[in-house]
């Protein structure tokens, strides 16, 4: 049998409890606790392996860590925000100071958009998206993938400069 605060494997075990939970232990460990009705009136009761099995799964599965944003979905700008924007409004024959004073907005800054040097705001992203008739936005469903496994994809490695 395994005490289940030491971890050491012994020939009996005892139920007591320590710290409000209930726990087969040892008979060194046992001090530590107060004993329960079972193991009071039958000191020494065996506990079975499957029991054991039993506990220690159920821990197991309990002490994993879990992801939380698998499976959710969030709403990202595309990748050439920038170009899409530039060729969408060439398309309909403006030039970029006409398209600023069409949609309210600062010459300068629909430049910087243009160049993929300032990502705009969502304010902003709908007001192109509805003078423009395109789409700048895309929804991303996050990984599902935790911890351990071989990326062949970008690591921290690629972005540490070696001399």
């Amino acid at each position: 049998m395994i005490c289940e605060m030491c971890g050491k494997t012994v020939p009996q075990t005892r139920e007591v409890i320590v710290g409000g939970a209930r726990l087969n232990v040892c008979l060194n460990c046992a001090k530590f606790g107060e004993a329960t009705g079972a193991s009071a009136s039958r000191p020494g009761a065996p506990v079975t392996q499957a029991v054991i099995d039993q506990r220690l799964e159920r821990r197991e599965r309990r002490m994993q860590s879990k992801d939380i944003y698998v499976g959710t979905t969030t709403i990202e700008i595309v990748e050439d925000y920038g170009g899409v924007i530039r060729r969408a409004r060439e398309a309909k024959g403006m030039d970029l100071k006409t398209f600023a004073n069409e949609i309210q907005e600062k010459q300068g800054l629909l430049a910087k958009v243009e160049a993929n040097n300032q990502v705009p705001d969502d304010k902003l992203i709908k007001k192109i998206e509805k003078a423009l008739d395109i789409k700048l936005t895309e929804a991303v469903q996050s990984g599902g993938t935790m911890g351990g496994g071989r990326s062949d994809g970008m690591t921290l490695g690629n972005f540490i400069k070696r001399e």
